[in-house]
């Protein structure tokens, strides 16, 4: 089982899941310090894992996660997992905070599960895609999040009918609001709402016991998706409702006065002011050194969560795994030209520090 967005939430608790059932999983998500403490929890209890350090948005994700697969000798599940939020009123958000929405949500589950697809017609696989009740009853200040849920959702439909005569099983997730990381960056406040959400780790099972099914779609929450239907019979009622949200305070990490917060790729929920106006003016000096290396403006766009320590050994491990030479001297030269531009503050001993407000 490949399953994206597995440092934390959902996609960590699916893959220690599937890993107590027997499979080999292999764990993509951004952060390597969290999936180094996933996959030493998997193998603690004798299951076998890999750790692909990527952004599902990188272009070359799909290969590396298949490439990370092959020493198992299959891949049978494919789990989309990995999300983002970004609150704000939808045509508020910038062009970038819409982009990412699709980009995480669609775009990229999308291009991973076209480079899987041989792969799981051989073995009779599965395609796995998360989605959400506002895909159906969208929230007023979740922005490009709920269009993007809403595409799909269609998409896992459509490929459902699709790939049936190839043998290939495409599962949708309604998995509910859930007690993460995700839902606190995506505006919800998980003190307020502790009876409302569902623990991370009973969604999980319930999605697992859908793969053992190969169910085409599992709610996780049932009574949630009971009133999301409720929802779409009797829209009135809905827009009533929603009226209320839109009324009370907006969710956290919105301000009309300031650029939208985007949180990181998913479960992981690092909330990302992005990308900066100042960004590709500062790495114009090394534009042609990141186009040698193959180092992609997104994933340096990744680095600048508000707050963040960069430690120039870390961060080239996060990019490259185990960098060379030359590849670490390219992503020095990057956080230098960061500095010297003001997106980012040197600390000394290769170390910089993201400032905590818009850059």
């Amino acid at each position: 089982m490949i399953v994206t967005g597995a440092s934390s939430g959902i996609g960590r608790e699916l893959a220690l899941a599937a890993a107590r059932k027997g499979y080999a999983v292999v764990l993509c998500a951004r952060r390597a310090d969290r999936l180094d403490e996933v996959a030493r929890a998997i193998r603690a209890e004798g299951g076998a894992c890999t750790s692909v350090v990527a952004d599902v948005r990188d272009l070359a994700t799909p290969q590396r996660l298949l490439e990370a697969a092959h020493p198992y000798g299959r891949v049978d599940v494919i789990a989309n997992v990995a999300g983002s939020g970004a609150p704000g009123k939808l045509l508020e958000q910038s062009d970038a905070a819409i982009a990412l929405q699709w980009d995480v949500h669609v775009a990229a589950p999308l291009r991973i599960a076209k480079a899987a697809l041989p792969a799981l017609i051989a073995t009779r696989g599965q395609l796995l895609f998360i989605g959400s009740g506002l895909a159906r009853v969208p929230a007023p200040n979740f922005g490009a999040y709920a269009p993007a849920k809403a595409a799909i959702r269609a998409a896992a439909q459509q490929l459902r009918r699709e790939l049936h005569d190839d043998g290939v099983g495409v599962m949708y997730v309604d998995p509910g609001a859930v007690d993460t990381e995700f839902s606190e960056a995506a505006g919800m406040d998980r003190n307020a709402a502790t009876g409302m959400l569902a623990k991370a780790d009973a969604v999980a099972q319930r999605i697992l016991h859908g793969v053992m099914r190969r169910a085409a779609r599992v709610n996780a929450v049932p009574w949630q998706t009971a009133g999301v239907i409720l929802g779409e019979w009797f829209p009135g009622l809905a827009d009533a409702a929603m009226k209320r949200i839109v009324d009370s305070p907006a969710p956290k990490g919105e301000r009309s006065d300031a650029a939208p917060v985007i949180p990181s790729v998913a479960s992981e929920a690092n909330a990302v002011v992005g990308p900066p106006p100042a960004l590709s003016t500062a790495l114009e000096p090394v534009a042609r050194r990141m186009e040698r290396v193959k180092l992609s403006h997104t994933f340096v766009e990744s680095l600048l969560v508000p707050g963040a320590t960069l430690v120039l050994t870390e961060v080239a491990m996060r990019w490259a795994g185990m960098p060379n030479k030359n590849e670490r001297a390219a992503m020095h030269e990057v956080l230098t030209a960061l500095a010297d531009a003001g997106v980012i503050e040197p600390l000394g001993d290769e170390t910089w520090r993201v400032p905590r407000g818009p850059v």
